[in-house]
């Protein structure tokens, strides 16, 4: 189990717990819980691309205490 840090343009700051195997899709699944927001509604960055929903948290090379960025649609 890993903890990514999550950050939006407003300052907001989230620690979700999850795994190297979940998908993008499944992530933003579990952040729209804390956020009260629909998934499909949840953009993620890392360095400046954007990630896509199929490919896994491990594929981009995303481990414990990684940042990423949160932007709304």
């Amino acid at each position: 189990m890993i903890e990514v840090l999550v950050n939006d343009r407003l300052g907001k700051k989230l620690k979700v717990k999850c795994l190297t195997e979940d998908t993008i899709g499944d992530f933003k699944k579990v952040l729209s819980l804390q956020l009260a927001a629909q998934p499909n509604k949840i953009v993620l960055q890392k360095g400046g691309n954007v990630l896509k929903d199929h490919i896994t948290l491990g594929d981009y090379e995303i481990h414990d205490n990684t940042n990423l960025e949160l932007y709304y649609l």
